[in-house]
C-alpha cells in the first residue's frame, strides 16, 4: 500500500481518468477508531500511501480516511497490521455502512455531496444522539 502511486496512475491512464475521478481510501491512524474524513484535495497528513499517490498524481484528488486510532501501543506498524480488538468489531458495521454510503454518494452526486455526508457523521461513542434516532438520508 505504501508504493500505490504508480499502479494507481497506471489505471488512471488506461481508462483516462483525471485525478478528480479517483477516490483513494485509507486507513488513518491519527483520526480516532471510526471517524471518518473526506476531503476533495490535499497533503498526504503523513500517509505513505496517500504520499505515493500524491507523487503520481498530485494533490487534486479526493480521499476517503477511515479512522483506526493509534490503539494502546504507539508503533504504528503493529497498530495498521493489527487485528481489530472485540469492541472495534462491535463498533465497526456502522462505520463501513456509513464509509460505503459516502463512497455511493461521491460517485452518484459529487464530492461536496458526500463529504457532507461523511464528515457529518460520528461514531457513537462521540456522539450524543441514539444512532438509530438520526437520519442521515
Amino acid at each position: 500500500m505504501n508504493e500505490s502511486g504508480a499502479p494507481v496512475a497506471r489505471i488512471a491512464a488506461w481508462w483516462k481518468t483525471p485525478p478528480s475521478d479517483v477516490l483513494a481510501i485509507v486507513d488513518d491512524l491519527d483520526l480516532p477508531f471510526g471517524r471518518l474524513r473526506m476531503r476533495a484535495s490535499g497533503g498526504s497528513g503523513g500517509h505513505n500511501g496517500l504520499r505515493s499517490i500524491i507523487e503520481y498524481l498530485g494533490e487534486d484528488f479526493p480521499r476517503l480516511r477511515i479512522g483506526i486510532g493509534r490503539g494502546d501501543g504507539d508503533d504504528a506498524i503493529d497498530r495498521v497490521l493489527a487485528t481489530f480488538t472485540t469492541e472495534e468489531e462491535r463498533r465497526l458495521e456502522p462505520i463501513l455502512d456509513v464509509a460505503t454510503e459516502g463512497v455511493l454518494r461521491w460517485f452518484d452526486r459529487g464530492t461536496t455531496e458526500a463529504m457532507n455526508y461523511v464528515n457529518g457523521w460520528q461514531p457513537e461513542e462521540e456522539s450524543s444522539a441514539d444512532p438509530d434516532q438520526v437520519d442521515r438520508a
